[in-house]
């Protein structure tokens, strides 16, 4: 048995939900022909949904992450890797 204790990161681990959400909404959207980025920006800008196809469960998925959430970690990537 260990002998130490664990540290529960929420932060990472939201971070790397949403993650897996975005990845499998852009692969459906790929798959379907239509421009991930640009689908995804409009549902971003807009809130609507439909920008977002049913694919693979895609609209459903991404009704799961929170923008302004989704929207913090955009900004926080970027800025470390520029």
């Amino acid at each position: 048995m260990d002998e130490f204790t664990r540290k529960y990161n929420l932060v990472r681990e939201k971070d790397e939900e949403i993650h897996r959400i975005m990845s499998t909404v852009y692969q459906a959207l790929k798959e379907k022909g239509y421009d991930p980025i640009n689908q995804i920006v409009g549902y971003i800008l807009s809130g609507d949904p439909t920008y977002i196809t049913n694919h693979n469960g895609a609209r459903t998925l991404i009704r799961k992450v929170d923008l302004d959430e989704f929207l913090q970690i955009l900004v926080r990537d970027y800025l470390k890797h520029s």
